[in-house]
């Protein structure tokens, strides 16, 4: 079995990644590389992927539930509104990492949204933009990656737009997670399914 592909114990063979944790092996096997659309769906997983910058995932889908609670379910008008009282209400709740570059970048990024919306410019519809030609990584040497030119590109391009906390590492992890690539390893049982 590859290095990549771990069998479970309920028989099923999935991404290694996941390891033992029942909340990251749901995510894994019901939202990972699911296609993801609309604005407050896709700012959503833009500002969790802008927390997790130099963090582990688990440690956001921990705190998934106190992010949502915190940020208004991450509805991009009532997002856009928050205000430096606000920021300072965050930085004392334990429910979401309480980094004051992210929090503010987010609500930054909320307001930038909304300015696409009023050109009728759809947030969704820019990140899948960048969706690669072939959309299933490469089965011949599967490796994951961390970046990838689209990834570059779709970062530089929302950088220009004024968008915090979207490098090229990061936006690779938004396009794995919202389903602009299936990159789920050979072998794991959702690859065939996403496809």
């Amino acid at each position: 079995m590859s290095e990549h592909i771990h069998k479970y114990e309920d028989g099923l063979k999935r991404c290694r990644w996941p390891g033992k944790d029942e909340l990251y092996i749901n995510y894994h096997d019901t939202e990972w590389g699911v296609p993801v659309f609309g604005d407050d769906e896709m700012f959503e997983r833009i500002a969790l992927e802008g927390f997790q910058a130099g963090l582990s995932w688990i440690t956001i889908l921990k705190r998934r539930e106190g992010f949502r609670k915190a940020f208004k379910n991450f509805e991009v008008s009532k997002v856009a509104k928050l205000t430096e009282k606000d920021v300072e209400k965050l930085m004392l709740n334990e429910g979401i990492i309480r980094n004051r570059a992210k929090i503010v970048s987010t609500i930054n990024n909320a307001k930038l949204v909304q300015n696409l919306q009023k050109e009728d410019i759809s947030i969704s519809d820019v990140v899948w933009n960048f969706a690669p030609k072939k959309k299933t990584s490469a089965t011949k040497e599967f490796q994951w990656k961390a970046t990838s030119p689209e990834s570059d590109a779709m970062s530089k391009e929302l950088r220009k737009l004024g968008f915090g906390f979207v490098g090229s590492t990061t936006m690779y992890a938004l396009m794995q997670a919202t389903g602009l690539i299936n990159d789920h390893a050979p072998g794991c049982f959702r690859r065939s399914e996403l496809n």
